[in-house]
Formats: C-alpha cells, structure tokens, sequence
C-alpha cells in the first residue's frame, strides 16, 4: 500500500491541492510504520520538489 501511496503522491505533486488530500488520505490510512516510512520519503522528494515543504507541518507532530 506504501508504494501505491507514493506514486500517487509524485503523480499529482504538480497540484499542492490534490497533493495535499492525498497526503492526508494516506497518513489516515497508512499503518504507524508506514507512515514513519513515508515521511522519510517525504522528507527525502521534497528536498527536489520545494513547493511541497509546506506539507512538512503533516509530519511534525
């Protein structure tokens, strides 16, 4: 499931409203390991993709 997350995620990345109800979606649906796990990937993809970093505050808490 984490990998479909994931490309689900770098698909819609060009739209920060889609990214963002995807990334909410997953985070409520994804077991506690994997979401330790996308956040890693969060973190990783967002060095590249600038716009996103605003989403980091999902990851924070």
């Amino acid at each position: 499931m984490l990998d479909y997350t994931i490309t689900i995620l770098e698909k819609v990345s060009f739209d920060s409203i889609l990214f963002s109800k995807e990334l909410q979606k997953a985070i409520h649906t994804l077991a506690p390991h994997e979401i330790q796990k996308l956040a890693k990937w969060f973190f990783d993809y967002s060095k590249s993709h600038t716009e996103l970093e605003q989403f980091k505050i999902h990851f924070l808490n």
